[in-house]
């Protein structure tokens, strides 16, 4: 009875291995473009088609066959030689299709306000496509070629409406001169370093509060976050007129801020 019991077993584990499925994985993507070189951007045209890029369908498959999940794609683009590392590289989630239209004033504001390139000047970028497959997203990831493209963006109005007083002072309590209005100077008044940018470098006092003002001793206007007061990324994140308080990082020190109006975005180095 024991030696029957145990070839039953041995049969059973035996058949249960057989019925196991197994992830076989996929085939990269192979992603074309529509433009053959550079990509046209221009303000006259800028609802205009600047590429269209297509790619192939990765074909997951598991021992059964071909995968019936869902497959995602993020379409990656960057400049040449950062390897798609850079920080500022622009993602766009995709979820099935097979191709993606960049029309000219969109794929012009990635450029501008994300990748932070400057306008007038041709600039080497580089696109490729990321799949996954799942849910989650972080099954069988495999990227695709990289299409190698040269664009020119063209200048537009900044997102933030710049000073008329072309001048712009930090406040706050993260500051050395705290909430006191008019704030000392020069210490607490920002450079104008561009045209759209504004800098500073100064001792920031950690967890503190800050907004930035057009007019020092005023507070008819201001700047301040975009989001509730001190819910901001304390690194960095997006300003505007008339925003609320922003949070200064936890470490004290000494910080270089920079305040670009033209992508709408501040950014805090602690030096």
């Amino acid at each position: 009875m024991l030696l029957s019991l145990l070839v039953t077993g041995a049969f059973s584990s035996c058949e249960k291995d057989e019925n196991k499925i197994f992830f076989e994985g996929g085939t990269a993507p192979v992603l074309a473009s529509t433009a053959a070189t550079t990509v046209p951007l221009s303000f006259a045209t800028k609802e205009n088609v600047a590429t269209k890029i297509t790619w192939t369908n990765p074909a997951y498959s598991f021992t059964t066959g071909v995968s019936s999940q869902d497959v995602s794609y993020e379409i990656q683009i960057d400049t040449t030689g950062a390897n798609f590392t850079n920080p500022k590289k622009k993602s766009i989630s995709i979820a099935s299709e097979l191709s993606y239209t960049f029309i000219q004033a969109e794929l012009n504001d990635y450029l501008l306000n994300t990748l932070e390139l400057k306008a007038a000047i041709a600039h080497n970028i580089e696109i490729r496509v990321k799949s996954a497959l799942g849910i989650n997203k972080d099954a069988g990831i495999l990227y695709s070629n990289v299409i190698k493209l040269r664009a020119t963006p063209y200048a537009i109005p900044p997102k933030v409406e710049l000073p008329a007083s072309t001048k712009l002072y930090i406040v706050g309590s993260a500051t050395p001169g705290g909430w006191g209005n008019p704030v000392p100077e020069p210490l607490q008044e920002m450079k104008r370093i561009e045209d759209t940018k504004f800098e500073i470098t100064v001792q920031i006092q950690g967890g503190g509060s800050f907004l930035f003002l057009p007019v020092n001793g005023s507070w008819d206007d201001k700047y301040g976050g975009a989001a509730a007061g001190n819910a901001n990324q304390v690194n960095g994140d997006e300003f505007l007129r008339g925003g609320n308080d922003l949070l200064a990082p936890a470490a004290s020190g000494t910080y270089k801020i920079t305040v670009d109006f033209q992508t709408g975005k501040y950014r805090m180095v602690l030096l």
